[in-house]
Order: C-alpha cells, then structure tokens, then sequence
C-alpha cells in the first residue's frame, strides 16, 4: 500500500476536497436527469424511438456518476464505498443491458425492469450515504431519495401489472431524483463539505 497525497492531507481538507467532487457529481447528475425528464415527457411516455433511446441511455447516467464517484473515493474507510458504487455500476449495467434486449416487449417489461433496477440502486444508495456520514454529515436529501428510489421501484413493479400500464411516471421519478440531488449539494455547500 502507497500512501496517496489525498491520503497524506488533514482529515479537515480531506473531508472538504470529497465533499466538493461529491457537491459537483450531484450537480452534474441533476442536470443530465432533468434533461432525461423533459425529453421523456416530451415524447410522451411512448415506446417511440426516442423514448426507446432515452431509456436505454438512462442507465448510462447512473454507471458514468457511480465510476466517477468510485475513482474519487480516498482516504480513511474509503474502501466499502468504492465496492458499493462499483457494484452499483455493476447493477446498472445490467439494466442497461436488459433493456436494450427487452424493450420492445412494451411498457409492463420496462416498468420491470426499471422497477427492479430502481429498488435496488435505492437500498445500494442508502448505504453508501450511511458509510459516508462520517465525511459528509447526514445527507438527508440523499437518504431520502435512495428511499423513494426503493419505493419508487416497487411501485413500477406494481404499475407493470396494469391492464395497460403508462411509462409518464417514470419522467417524474428522474425529474425528483435531480431537485434531491440540487438539495444535497446545495447541503454540502452551506455546511462546508462536513466541516469537522
């Protein structure tokens, strides 16, 4: 094991310099989900070509922020999260994948997918926020979006089993997963990135 600069930095600075890759990571993400959104709604909640597109390229969001967020991770009990956000790629990846196979199979095997795919990254997200308290305080707003994300993703499952079920929800899930993220880093801003 090398001891990395980051490594070498006072707990105070480190906690700073994670808080603010994590504070522009949630900053980023947002505004790529809100653009999801808007493009989503836009279309209509179809299965047209363009929502296919942007359905198969949400996933994407997920796997470039959770690499992303996992490269950053150094320091002191830095490992468990990387693993976690790794793994998290690792899940949405898979939905990717599944929904490139399956997605012309209609809406109730999107619901599915999205659905299962959504519970899981919201529990992984609840840990990783949890792991984190030490470095970045409490984050509520995260905590409560890995939340919603869990019932959310139960709730697709459960619309998947309509007579004729409708994706518009899921333009309204992205959109409030993107104002929870302006909120956390907005937190981490007016708190000095966990100042000890």
């Amino acid at each position: 094991y090398t001891l990395s600069l980051h490594d070498a930095l006072p707990i105070s600075a480190a906690r700073r310099s994670g808080g603010l890759s994590v504070r522009r990571l949630y900053i980023g993400r947002a505004i790529l989900a809100i653009a999801w959104a808007a493009g989503f709604a836009a279309a209509g909640g179809q299965l047209s070509t363009t929502s296919k597109l942007l359905l198969v390229a949400y996933p994407i969001i997920d796997i470039t922020a959770s690499v992303i967020d996992a490269r950053s991770q150094r320091g002191l009990n830095s490992g468990p999260v990387q693993r976690l956000l790794l793994v998290n790629a690792g899940v949405s990846t898979g939905a990717l994948i599944a929904l490139a196979v399956a997605i012309d199979q209609g809406p109730s095997t999107v619901l599915h997918i999205f659905g299962a795919w959504a519970a899981i990254s919201g529990l992984m997200q609840l840990t990783v926020v949890l792991r984190r308290r030490p470095q970045l305080g409490r984050q509520s707003a995260m905590l409560v979006s890995g939340a919603l994300s869990t019932i959310a993703g139960i709730s697709f499952n459960v619309l998947a089993t309509a007579s004729d079920p409708k994706l518009t929800s899921l333009a309204g899930y992205a959109g409030l997963g993107a104002v929870l993220s302006i909120a956390a880093a907005s937190r981490l801003r007016a708190t000095g990135a966990a100042q000890p």
